[in-house]
């Protein structure tokens, strides 16, 4: 389904007419909460980074989320995944910063920036996998979500239509409930049938029914 469909739609079901900006509110916040409950595929993007040898801080990409890997590519193409851990412990197992090696963890460090431990004793090359926002079908005209999983989008703009007008609570339970049912139909396809094996921790993963 198309942007301007989708509009159309949730005008005649909430039988109301609304400003393109109240439209692009509705669909954007129905947008942000699909993707902050589910993990689907269009979230992943896969990005080449250079370390800087003596600084353990690296920078993120411009709509970092959150991290899903990050890999040291050694000279002989091998893939050297770091472990995941918390500052505290990479202060702790390397506490000082002028210790350098192969980096073998990383820590969030804050929103776009990485630790990692040990200091990198070279200008190594890494590979990210992060999530970040797609583009929304707001400017882009389709998307992912819409293509795949309309109901979830028109089902969240009614909610928030209906949020908006201030309709009958039982008018916002309904698409609410409706709006619920089609995320877990989306969770059900996203975080299960799409990734059924995943061989590194971390990662939400609901079982198949």
């Amino acid at each position: 389904m198309t942007y301007v469909e989708l509009c159309a739609l949730v005008q005649d079901t909430v039988e109301n007419t609304f400003t393109e900006e109240q439209l692009a509110l509705f669909c954007q916040q129905t947008e942000q909460k699909a993707y902050n409950t589910v993990q689907p595929p269009v979230l992943r993007e896969t990005q080449a980074l250079a370390l800087t040898a003596s600084n353990p801080l690296l920078s993120m990409p411009a709509g970092y989320l959150y991290t899903f890997s990050l890999a040291v590519v050694q000279a002989d193409g091998a893939y050297e995944f770091l472990l995941n851990k918390d500052v505290g412990y990479i202060r702790s197992a390397y506490p000082k910063p002028a210790d350098s090696g192969l980096p073998k963890v990383y820590a969030q460090l804050d929103a776009d920036t990485l630790i990692l431990g040990p200091t990198p004793d070279d200008a190594y090359s890494a590979e990210l996998q992060f999530a970040k926002y797609p583009e929304s079908i707001v400017t882009a005209g389709t998307s992912w979500l819409g293509d795949t999983m309309d109901a979830v989008l028109f089902n969240g703009m009614c909610l928030e239509a209906a949020r908006f007008l201030q309709m009958e609570a039982d008018i916002i339970t309904l698409y609410g409930k409706m709006f619920d049912s089609a995320v877990a139909d989306l969770k059900q396809l996203a975080d299960a049938k799409l990734r059924q094996d995943t061989y590194r921790t971390g990662q939400v993963r609901t079982p198949v029914r």
